[in-house]
């Protein structure tokens, strides 16, 4: 298997390319795609849903995006040390009934030696927006990257 760049250790620059790489694989919404990121043997804890390995996470994010129609996600870096990062993130996306959706969440990675993440845990909250409301419309413009994402 071959190793996901950047490794840990990690710097302050090279925490923010891996955010970056997650966040632009998150929004091409290719459950197989996102899930090479992670060890074959990954654990998550996804709100209440806990998952082990990669077929488990593309069961998930399968079912995920079928129900969280137009999809789109920022994240930031929010501290890191060693093998370890943490993210603040914010999406937005609509259900099948037409409903916008916010969701606000933290997560807590670790890597491995290669650079696969061996863990993630995720604590998520919704907030019901209108359409009016929305601002993230699409994977994040190449002006924006680095830049943080307003709270509100």
């Amino acid at each position: 298997m071959t190793d996901r760049p950047p490794l840990p250790p990690f710097t302050r620059a090279t925490a923010a390319q891996k955010v970056q790489a997650a966040e632009d694989a998150w929004n091409t919404r290719d459950p197989q795609r996102v899930a090479l990121a992670y060890s074959e043997d990954s654990v998550w804890r996804n709100r209440d849903t806990f998952l082990t390995g990669r077929a488990e996470i593309v069961e998930f994010l399968t079912a995920k995006w079928a129900r969280e129609l137009d999809y789109a996600l920022r994240k930031d870096l929010w501290a890191f040390d060693g093998d370890r990062i943490a993210v603040r993130f914010q999406y937005e996306c609509r259900d099948a009934g037409g409903q916008w959706w916010r969701s606000y969440g933290n997560e807590l990675w670790e890597f491995d030696g290669r650079g696969l993440m061996t863990r993630r845990e995720a604590s998520i909250n919704d907030v019901r927006i209108t359409e009016g409301e929305r601002r993230i419309l699409g994977p994040r413009p190449e002006a924006e990257r680095g830049l943080t994402f307003p709270l509100q």
